[in-house]
């Protein structure tokens, strides 16, 4: 129920808390990231910035992936840099779901941080008529790395609400190929939601993970087949003890081969006698839940109470 998932994230208090100490962000949830500098740690941790103009970035052009310094997760494509004049690297938009906003400190400004390991970028700036998406990332140089196009490894993304977001993360972080697993919501009306408008304010949306793959190594259908095994397909609006919309099962597609291979495992999983309630969505704008529901179950040392895995085909 939705009292029951408050008392478990009243329990993380002192998670958050410790999170939202820089010092103490670089290593609370026992994830590897790459060693900084002294510089870097003052920009990326410490939430500095570097002096305009500077950057390695600032005036570079080559076609690539720009990924974070700290964790390697891929950020910003190289199509969607553009040159703002502003002495840092401007991008008018990010690669789905691998940039979080939150209120800056100072009040008045909106910061950027990586939304797998919550590494300071910039700030974003809005209706400012320098592109057609009238959105600045303005970006460290200092905060990426880059990858160049004919290097960049291939990668593929797969959008999953199965109930609470905790355990299907648990589950799908497990497979050999998965880059990365983020909680979060998709399929609502409501832009930049929060837990609380997603329970409380009937948003419409699902708490949905977002898994990222190499295609090389694992594939669409069998994360598929994992999804439809590890929370219970015939259950409406709701997973065990958890009720509500936002608990939904859904799967949200990103091109037609993922709705047809999502179609026809409903159709196996129908002829084995499952009524299975699961819809079948294009995917929209995937909104990356607060930190402290990311790696939830590794933070607390637990495992999922309503995610079991149960062989159905």
């Amino acid at each position: 129920m939705r009292c029951f998932k408050i008392i478990l994230l009243t329990a993380l208090a002192l998670t958050i808390t410790a999170r939202g100490n820089p010092e103490i962000m670089s290593q609370d949830n026992g994830m590897e990231y790459n060693k900084l500098t002294e510089e870097e740690t003052r920009v990326i941790i410490n939430k500095g910035t570097e002096r305009p103009f500077t950057g390695k970035y600032y005036n570079y052009h080559e076609a690539g992936t720009y990924t974070c310094k700290r964790c390697d997760a891929p950020l910003y494509r190289s199509e969607d840099k553009f040159d703002s004049h502003c002495g840092w690297p401007s991008f008018d938009d990010e690669i789905p779901g691998a940039v979080k906003r939150i209120p800056d400190a100072d009040g008045m400004r909106t910061e950027i941080i990586c939304a797998n390991c919550g590494g300071h970028l910039g700030h974003v700036f809005e209706n400012e008529g320098f592109t057609s998406k009238n959105t600045r990332h303005c970006v460290n140089s200092i905060s990426l790395n880059f990858i160049p196009a004919s290097t960049a490894q291939k990668t593929e993304a797969a959008y999953f609400a199965g109930g609470c977001f905790w355990g299907v993360e648990y589950h799908f972080e497990k497979i050999d190929g998965v880059l990365s697993v983020i909680s979060g919501y998709m399929g609502g009306h409501k832009e930049n939601p929060t837990y609380r408008d997603v329970c409380y304010t009937n948003t419409g949306h699902a708490e949905t993970v977002q898994v990222t793959f190499d295609p090389d190594k694992t594939d669409f259908e069998t994360l598929a087949r994992l999804f439809f095994e590890i929370h219970d397909p015939t259950q409406n609006n709701r997973q065990g003890p958890d009720i509500g919309e936002q608990y939904r099962s859904a799967i949200f597609y990103t091109n037609n081969e993922q709705k047809n291979i999502s179609e026809k495992l409903i159709q196996i999983l129908g002829n084995k006698g499952y009524k299975v309630v699961t819809q079948i969505e294009k995917a929209e704008k995937f909104w990356p839940a607060e930190d402290y529901h990311q790696d939830y179950y590794e933070k607390t040392g637990k495992e999922p109470y309503c995610h079991i895995y149960q062989k159905r085909f």
